[in-house]
């Protein structure tokens, strides 16, 4: 019997200007066709309460897949929907995002940004997430 897994293997701290930004878990196994929930949370103060989450699939550029602010509905880039991505957002300081029913397709790296302004010069990188998917017998 083969079971087919996504792995979500996610680097656990970044380090901007010296302020932590910190991505959990640290590494999380699921179930193709199951969510992958990730958190993203930063030290900066409560002014950089803008959060971007991006995608990047192997052989291509990053692409931004959902902007949100606290306790409001999340802005979803081109192509991108609340059918395969949901992002929340109570407080400045955290957010999360999740994929929706994993595929082969949603094999990448996932990167989570803060920032004070809707401009690209001020947002600061959080850590990435390898996905790829692995047949186990």
């Amino acid at each position: 019997v083969h079971i087919s897994l996504l792995c979500y293997c996610l680097t656990a701290l970044c380090l901007v200007e010296g302020s932590e930004v910190t991505q959990i878990p640290t590494i999380l196994w699921k179930l193709k066709e199951s969510d992958a929930l990730m958190n993203c949370s930063h030290s900066k103060d409560s002014s950089y309460f803008q959060m971007y989450w991006y995608r990047q699939l192997p052989g291509e550029g990053m692409k931004q897949v959902v902007f949100i602010i606290p306790s409001s509905q999340p802005d979803y880039s081109g192509g991108f929907s609340k059918d395969k991505f949901s992002a929340s957002k109570a407080v400045a300081e955290s957010g999360a995002f999740t994929v929706k029913k994993l595929e082969t397709g949603d094999s990448g790296m996932y990167f989570c940004a803060v920032s004070q302004h809707s401009d690209t010069d001020n947002k600061y990188s959080c850590t990435k997430t390898p996905v790829f998917q692995q047949d186990v017998i």
